[in-house]
């Protein structure tokens, strides 16, 4: 399985830490790839339909997060960023084996979107 890209993620004591840039108000749920922050560290970038009021974004970003990676929500905790698009998620568990899952995952869905950005693109020919 691919990994994550460096920066991105990073083992601790507890599980894996993550940097995520959320995104909310967008058209639609998804794992938009990797960027990068204004600071020049690595991301995952996610994008949710929810709004970010009363923590409705952070909620569905680990829904989404969780049934991507086919991991239990309990599992994800917000430690930094709580109320700004740049966070920094634990995820409990061996940081091993959720890196080598999370990666794969990701490979998964961003091969996923692109036939379907390629499929849209025929359609509208």
């Amino acid at each position: 399985m691919p990994s994550l890209p460096p920066g991105i993620a990073t083992a601790c004591a507890d599980g894996l830490r993550l940097r995520v840039r959320l995104t909310p108000g967008a058209r639609g749920n998804e794992i938009a790839g990797t960027g990068i922050m204004g600071d020049g560290t690595a991301c995952l970038k996610v994008r949710v339909t929810a709004i970010a009021e009363g923590g409705k974004a952070n909620a569905a970003m680990i829904k989404l997060l969780a049934k991507s990676w086919r991991l239990p929500r309990s599992a994800f905790t917000i430690v930094a960023g709580q109320t700004d698009r740049n966070k920094t998620i634990l995820i409990a568990g061996d940081a091993d084996s959720l890196a080598a899952g999370i990666g794969g995952q990701s490979g998964q869905q961003t091969a996923k979107r692109a036939g379907h950005q390629a499929a849209e693109r025929e359609s509208k020919l």
